[in-house]
């Protein structure tokens, strides 16, 4: 494929260099010249850094496309946990908020697994039924989470502050060794625990745009690269357009980490639809569930780094509200993903939860 070819389908990640530039030059005067502005402008580089973010993640696909489960599924949520690794840290150097973190990660879990595995099973279920996957996949998550989210924001509220720094340190060694012991087992032993042996006349009805793909994976290790880092060029221009736009607005700061986890989010939820509406459970559950895994196990260690060595010591543990959003998601996910199969009235459980964690967020709690 020719440099122009290239180029022509990389369009949406060189309209986002365009972009990035654009915001470089005119930053100061888009600011100066009011929060409405200022949103705008917001609004458009969350727009395009999604658009970005599907780039990719598409081939972060077509990697997993080539190595197959368990490891394209890793791919692809480890791809998007890095871009909100890097939103984050960037945020961080602007944003006053010293629970910036923490709500991206709550909000995170509750759009993986309550919006994306809740739509997907629902839409997926009203379709097919039925669907089947690693019962194994489900129990291994759920477990993970429920430790790595116990141990990084619900246990940090009984850490005196004077002390934050010991049981930070402490945290970001817990998360290495479970995520550590975690990968070991699902790209080693263990891998069968993570992927799914559909039937052939299933695999038949694959669409064939999965096995067109002829792009070297160098290439698309070096898309991503390039991606991630026109990504957080975007992310820290939207990052100062929003705190001008929200500012003295009486905005929930929460909404500043919705939109960081939507953003992180947006490719996973078009790739977990696609597979539950082709009735391969599996993928979608490897990617809600993996997705909110890694946001906890491979976010938290790299934030609390940072704290550490800025010394700018940050909220991990949540509030009330949250503490009891995240037991009912963990225990409805334990029910739901204990038989091996999804339904309907699965994903609308879960959906309910993803609203009901709208209506929270908008009311500010």
């Amino acid at each position: 494929m020719g440099i122009a070819s290239r180029f022509k389908e990389e369009k949406f990640l060189v309209a986002a260099l365009v972009v990035a530039a654009i915001a470089y030059f005119f930053e100061h005067a888009v600011i100066e010249m009011g929060r409405g502005l200022a949103l705008i402008a917001a609004a458009g580089l969350v727009g395009t850094i999604v658009l970005a973010s599907i780039r990719v993640a598409h081939h972060a696909e077509l990697l997993a496309v080539k190595v197959g489960d368990p490891y394209g599924t890793m791919i692809l949520t480890l791809s998007a946990v890095a871009v909100e690794v890097i939103i984050l840290a960037i945020m961080m150097s602007s944003e006053s908020s010293p629970t910036l973190v923490r709500d991206t990660i709550y909000s995170a879990l509750m759009l993986d697994i309550n919006g994306i595995l809740g739509l997907a099973a629902l839409l997926g279920g009203l379709k097919h039924g039925e669907q089947p996957y690693n019962d194994n996949s489900g129990k291994t998550y759920g477990v993970m989470i429920l430790t790595a989210m116990g141990i990084s924001m619900i246990v940090p509220e009984f850490v005196p502050s004077d002390k934050w720094h010991y049981y930070s340190a402490f945290t970001i060694v817990a998360m290495i060794a479970l995520y550590g012991l975690f990968l070991r087992m699902q790209v080693g032993q263990h891998s069968y625990f993570f992927s799914y042996s559909y039937p052939r006349s299933e695999r038949k009805k694959e669409s064939p745009h999965e096995h067109d793909h002829d792009e070297a994976a160098a290439i698309s290790i070096a898309t991503i690269l390039v991606g991630v880092v026109i990504i957080g060029l975007l992310a820290e221009f939207m990052a100062a357009f929003m705190a001008e736009g929200l500012r003295d607005s009486g905005a929930p700061i929460a909404v500043t980490a919705v939109v960081v986890a939507a953003i992180s989010a947006a490719p996973e939820i078009l790739t977990a639809l696609r597979a539950a509406l082709r009735n391969r459970m599996q993928a979608t559950v490897n990617i809600a569930m993996g997705a909110s895994l890694s946001t906890v196990i491979l976010t938290v260690p790299v934030m609390e780094a940072i704290a550490l060595y800025t010394g700018q010591p940050f909220l991990m543990a949540m509030t009330p509200v949250q503490t009891v959003m995240v037991a009912i998601t963990l225990i409805a996910a334990a029910i739901n993903l204990n038989d091996g199969e999804t339904n309907a009235i699965e994903g609308m459980t879960h959906f309910i939860l993803f609203a009901t964690f709208i209506m929270l967020t908008a009311l500010g709690l």
